[in-house]
C-alpha cells in the first residue's frame, strides 16, 4: 500500500510530487498545449474556422492542467494498468520507468515546438498559385481579410505656400506606399483606391470600410526652398485612435532617409516580422527627385500638353542625375502613352520608348516598372508572347503586390486564353485596389469573354457607381445584353455610352440584332469613314457578328496591318465565335502566333503572396 506523506514536510512533498511524476506530466501537457494551439492558429483559416476556435482550444487547455495535475497525483500507472496511487504497493511501484518515458516523451514534444516556433519566425513570405482570391465590392464591411497587417496611405496635405507644390506631398505619399508595398506581410491598398479619398472630408470610419483596411497612414508636407517639414501619423480605423506620430524638419536632400524611417516606424507599430533589414528607397539627387514626382503626376493627365511637359521635366531631372531609373522609365511611358493618343506613329512611340527603358534598366536591372513596359511591348507590338511572359514574370519576382504589374500580367494570361487565372488574378487586384474602376471593369471584361454575362454586368455596374462616365461601361453592359439575348435592353445601354468611338463600334451590331438593315449598314460605313485605322479589329468582330464571314476576316488582315492592340484579344473574343469553324480561321491564329497550341507551349506560371 502507499505511505502516508508528512503534511509539515515540505521537502518530502516535493519529492513525492517528483516520484509520482507530476512535473513531468505537467511539463508534457503544457508542450502539448502549446504544439496544439500553434497548430490550431495556423490551420484554421486554411479552413475557414471562425476566429474563436483559437481561444476556445487555449481555454479548454488551461481549464485542463489542474486536472491532469490531480489525476498525475492520485492515479499511477502499473503493469496491472491504471490505479490509484494509495493501492499501489511502494516496492511495486514502477514510477521510475514511467519517468523514463516521460522524459522522452517531453524531449521528442520540446523538440516540435522548437520546429514549429522556427518554422514561424523564419520562413520566406508564403507564395501561393493562385486559386480562389476573396471578391471585393465598394461598400463592403472590412473583414478580418484586412486584419492589423493591412494599410491604406492617404495623399499627404500639401501644406505649403505655394499651391504648385502638391505634386511633391502626392509624390511623397506614393513612394512610402510603394515602399510599404515591399513589405511581405503588409497588404497594402494600391494608389488608385487609396488616392480616391483626396480632398475629400471622409471619416476613418468610412475609408476603413470602403478600402477594407485595418491602419491608416497619413499627414502633411511643407515645402519652402530646400527645406522640408513632414509629419505622418498611424491610425487605427477601428477606433480611430493614433498608434504613432512623428514630425520631421529636414533638409530637402534628407528626404530619402525620412521615407525610410516613416517606414520602419509603421513596419515597427504593426510589429511586423521582416526578413531581413526594412526596405529602404532608392536615393536620388533630390533635385532631380522633385522634377520626377513633378513630371510623373502630369504625364498622368493623359493629355498631349500633360506629356510634353512630363517629358521636358524628366530630360531636365536626367540632366541633373543621368543615373537615375526612373526618369528614363517614365519617359518610354509618355512616348507609348503618345502613341495611343495619336500625338505620334506607333512606330516612333515604341521604338522611342524601347530606347528609353533599356537605358532604365542599364543603370537598375531589377527596376520593375521597365520590365512591365518590355512586357506590354512585346504582347502588344511585336507578338512575341514568350518574351512577354519573362517580362512579366520578372515583374512580378521583383514586386509581387504592385497592382499595375498584376493587371498587366491578368492581360497576357487572358491573351493566352487562360480566363480562369486571369480572373482570379485581376480579383486579387480588385481586393488590393477596390475603389479603382479600370479593375473593375479589368474584371468585367474577363467576365464577359467567358461567358459569365450576368457577373460581367455587374462588374460594369461597380465601374459606374465609382465613375458615372467611365468609358466603355455602358457599351461593356449592352454587348452582355446582345449576348444574352435582350437586343432592345442592349440598344438602351449602347445610347447610354459616354465614348463616341465605342458607340458607333456597339450601333451596327444593335441594329443588326433588331432586324434594322439599313440603320446597320449606315451605322457600320460611318464606324469604317472614321475609324478604319484605329479600329480595324472591332469592325471585323462587328462583321463577323453580322454574318459577314469573308468581309471580317479582310478586316482582321488589316488589323494586322495596322498593328491593332485588339488583336492581343482574339481568342477570347466572343464576338467573333461565328469564324471559329471556318477553315481560315486557324491558319490567321498560327499566322499570328496565337493558335491553341502555340499559346498553350508558351510558359506562364504566375504566383502572388498569400
Amino acid at each position: 500500500m502507499g505511505q502516508p506523506i508528512q503534511a509539515d514536510s515540505p521537502l518530502s512533498f516535493f519529492n513525492e510530487l517528483k516520484r509520482r511524476n507530476v512535473f513531468r506530466v505537467s511539463a508534457a501537457y503544457l508542450a502539448l498545449g502549446w504544439i496544439v494551439t500553434q497548430v490550431t492558429t495556423t490551420v484554421a483559416p486554411m479552413l475557414h474556422l471562425p476566429e474563436s476556435v483559437g481561444p476556445v482550444v487555449l481555454w479548454i487547455g488551461l481549464i485542463g492542467f489542474p486536472f491532469v495535475v490531480m489525476f498525475a497525483w492520485i492515479y499511477e500507472l502499473t503493469p496491472e494498468g491504471i490505479k490509484r496511487e494509495s493501492e499501489v504497493d511502494r516496492s511495486g511501484s514502477i514510477t521510475h520507468h514511467t519517468g523514463r518515458r516521460l522524459d522522452y516523451v517531453i524531449i521528442g514534444l520540446l523538440v516540435l515546438a522548437i520546429g514549429l516556433f522556427a518554422f514561424h519566425e523564419f520562413r520566406p513570405a508564403s507564395e501561393t498559385r493562385v486559386t480562389v482570391v476573396a471578391r471585393t465590392t465598394p461598400g463592403t464591411a472590412p473583414t478580418k481579410a484586412g486584419a492589423d497587417r493591412s494599410i491604406a496611405v492617404l495623399p499627404f496635405v500639401n501644406m505649403s505656400a505655394d499651391k504648385d507644390q502638391e505634386y511633391f506631398a502626392d509624390g511623397i505619399s506614393e513612394e512610402l506606399l510603394n515602399l510599404l508595398a515591399q513589405v511581405p506581410q503588409l497588404r497594402v491598398i494600391a494608389r488608385t483606391s487609396s488616392f480616391s479619398f483626396k480632398g475629400k472630408e471622409v471619416d476613418i470610419a468610412e475609408i476603413a470600410q470602403k478600402l477594407n483596411v485595418a491602419n491608416v497612414l497619413e499627414g502633411s508636407v511643407r515645402k519652402s526652398g530646400d527645406t522640408l517639414r513632414i509629419t505622418a501619423q498611424l491610425i487605427r480605423t477601428s477606433d480611430s485612435s493614433h498608434l504613432w506620430s512623428q514630425t520631421y524638419d529636414r533638409p530637402l536632400d534628407n528626404i530619402f532617409a525620412v521615407q525610410d524611417e516613416i517606414a520602419a516606424a509603421v513596419v515597427a507599430q504593426l510589429k511586423l516580422k521582416l526578413l531581413g533589414a526594412a526596405p529602404k528607397v532608392k536615393a536620388a539627387d533630390p533635385k532631380a527627385y522633385a522634377l520626377y514626382l513633378q513630371a510623373r503626376q502630369l504625364g498622368r493627365l493623359g493629355t498631349a500638353d500633360g506629356n510634353e511637359q512630363s517629358i521636358a521635366l524628366l530630360q531636365q531631372a536626367l540632366a541633373i542625375d543621368p543615373g537615375y531609373a526612373a526618369p528614363w522609365n517614365g519617359l518610354a511611358r509618355n512616348y507609348i502613352s503618345q502613341a495611343i493618343l495619336g500625338l505620334r506613329s506607333i512606330e516612333d512611340g515604341v521604338r522611342l520608348a524601347r530606347a528609353a527603358v533599356d537605358k532604365a534598366l542599364a543603370l537598375d536591372p531589377n527596376f520593375a516598372p521597365a520590365h512591365v513596359i518590355l512586357g506590354w511591348i512585346a504582347m502588344s507590338y511585336d507578338g512575341d508572347l514568350a518574351a512577354a511572359a519573362r517580362h512579366y514574370e520578372r515583374a512580378l519576382a521583383l514586386e509581387p503586390t504592385n497592382t499595375d504589374i498584376i493587371r498587366s500580367a491578368a492581360l497576357l494570361l487572358a491573351t493566352l486564353g487562360r480566363l480562369d487565372t486571369a480572373m482570379a488574378l485581376t480579383e486579387y487586384m480588385v481586393a488590393r485596389d477596390s475603389v479603382n474602376p479600370i479593375g473593375h471593369g479589368s474584371l468585367g471584361n474577363l467576365r464577359l469573354h467567358a461567358g459569365r454575362l450576368d457577373e460581367a454586368i455587374a462588374s460594369y455596374r461597380n465601374v459606374l457607381s465609382l465613375s458615372p462616365s467611365f468609358g466603355g461601361a455602358q457599351s461593356q453592359i449592352g454587348l452582355a445584353l446582345l449576348l444574352k439575348g435582350d437586343s432592345p435592353g442592349a440598344l438602351a445601354a449602347m445610347q447610354k455610352e459616354s465614348s463616341e468611338m465605342w458607340r458607333m463600334i456597339d450601333l451596327p451590331m444593335a441594329w443588326h440584332a433588331l432586324g434594322k438593315k439599313a440603320e446597320s449598314d449606315a451605322a457600320l460605313a460611318e464606324l469604317i469613314r472614321k475609324h478604319e485605322k484605329d479600329s480595324a479589329y472591332n469592325i471585323a468582330y462587328v462583321l463577323a457578328y453580322r454574318g459577314e464571314t469573308d468581309r471580317a476576316f479582310e478586316w482582321l488582315d488589316k488589323a494586322v496591318a495596322y498593328k491593332d492592340l485588339g488583336l492581343s484579344e482574339i481568342m477570347v473574343e466572343p464576338l467573333l465565335i461565328n469564324l471559329h469553324e471556318d477553315p481560315r480561321w486557324l491558319p490567321f491564329l498560327r499566322k499570328i502566333g496565337k493558335a491553341p497550341e502555340q499559346l498553350a507551349a508558351i510558359k506562364f506560371d504566375v504566383k502572388l503572396s498569400q
